[in-house]
């Protein structure tokens, strides 16, 4: 009896240390999919396929900024991208599906958001004018959604009818020339990145806050598009010049942001892992290079490639993220528009897809692609400065993430 009683009090202890090691793992990882008792906003989230079955709403806490995994809202496979209008009224969506009506292309969503449970309702499904559609965004006026597509090197604007839908394309442009340098010239010592330079890729589009010009990226064919835009038809037309050449040779354009003060866009190159400052001439809309630098710390040396980047809530710092590295790096902005790199942190995850800072300013959240989940990082409002927060939201392959406005 006496051994079976020390037996029983050492499997009992076992079961209590499992039991702990199972609450301290759940309190950061199966926490994210409980419901939150604080007030709530709505956040869409899109994914990847197989990993990712479409697009989640996610409850953000009006607390701390949480995120708890609601359900899935569309099922749209390789719903990758997504832009939600000013006010919040309507989603759209790319789905980076292969054949799309085959037409070898991808597919645009459009649905009508429910403020009150973020439900969806499918409004309209066409095709995107290109293969792998990987960005979307919204003219400033509202009326035009406008797509990259990354395979084909297209770019195409689509008008918003008025119960949101989307019509038929106002224009649709082709990139067309040689390619960028396999290998990436301004990368750090010990970069292996090859990229995919077998033809244009498409990479980002987006107007400038006039709504006058328009810019995209090709990252196979190395430039940065300058384009004109006319408001009332939504038709593209090129600006002279047409197009300049990255900051070195096989850059890699990504993703920018415009600073709204300084009259700068502020660019990461995909390949070199670097970021590029242009001043923006407000009558023109050309671009003009300022500034470029390494995306990655001092002495860093390997392979890697630079994927999110997004402004602080004051536009005094900006994020960026670096995949295979799997960091984001702050820089500092200056009152003249220079960029000064002065922290990088871990994402404590794999291969981060983008990354995104709530509208409250106080949190970034961060896609890791390949850890399958969401990461949590607080803003210091003063320094800028990020804080991990041992938040792991578990999303199969995050791509994007998008706050419903309230």
């Amino acid at each position: 009896m006496k051994q079976q009683l020390m037996e029983f009090s050492i499997s009992a202890t076992i079961c209590r240390s499992i039991i702990l090691g199972l609450s301290a793992f759940s309190s950061f990882s199966i926490l994210a999919d409980q419901q939150p008792t604080t007030p709530t906003r709505f956040a869409y989230v899109a994914t990847y396929s197989p990993n990712g079955e479409g697009v989640y709403l996610m409850s953000v806490s009006a607390k701390d900024g949480s995120l708890f995994k609601d359900k899935v809202v569309s099922t749209a496979p390789n719903a990758a991208q997504l832009v939600l209008d000013t006010n919040g009224e309507y989603l759209y969506v790319a789905s980076e599906v292969a054949n799309f009506g085959d037409s070898g292309h991808g597919s645009l969503i459009a649905y009508s958001v429910n403020k009150q449970d973020g439900s969806l309702t499918k409004l309209n499904e066409i095709d995107s004018q290109g293969a792998g559609p990987v960005y979307l965004s919204i003219h400033p006026d509202g009326k035009y959604l406008l797509v990259a597509n990354y395979i084909s090197g297209s770019i195409a604007s689509f008008p918003i009818n008025r119960n949101g839908g989307l019509g038929r394309p106002a224009s649709i442009k082709q990139s067309t020339g040689e390619p960028g340098a396999a290998q990436p010239k301004g990368a750090v010592e010990g970069s292996f990145a090859f990229g995919d330079r077998k033809g244009p890729h498409a990479h980002m589009i987006a107007s400038d806050p006039s709504g006058k010009f328009v810019y995209s990226t090709d990252l196979g064919l190395n430039r940065i598009y300058q384009w004109k835009f006319n408001e009332s038809t939504g038709v593209l037309s090129a600006n002279n010049p047409p197009f300049i050449e990255a900051s070195s040779p096989g850059a890699g354009p990504r993703h920018w942001v415009f600073h709204p003060s300084n009259h700068h866009l502020y660019l990461i190159n995909e390949e070199s892992s670097t970021l590029t400052s242009y001043r923006i001439d407000q009558d023109k809309g050309l671009l003009t290079q300022q500034q470029t630098l390494s995306s990655l710390p001092l002495n860093y040396k390997g392979t890697s490639f630079a994927s999110g980047i997004i402004l602080s809530a004051d536009n005094r710092y900006l994020y960026v993220a670096n995949r295979l590295h799997n960091s984001i790096s702050q820089f500092a902005i200056d009152q003249s528009g220079d960029l000064m790199l002065i922290d990088n942190v871990w994402v404590h995850g794999d291969y981060t897809r983008s990354i995104v800072i709530s509208p409250d300013g106080g949190s970034l959240y961060a896609m890791n692609q390949r850890s399958d989940h969401i990461v949590q990082f607080s803003i210091d409002k003063d320094s800028g400065k990020l804080t991990f927060t041992n938040r792991f939201t578990p999303v199969g392959s995050p791509s994007q993430m998008v706050f419903l406005p309230e």
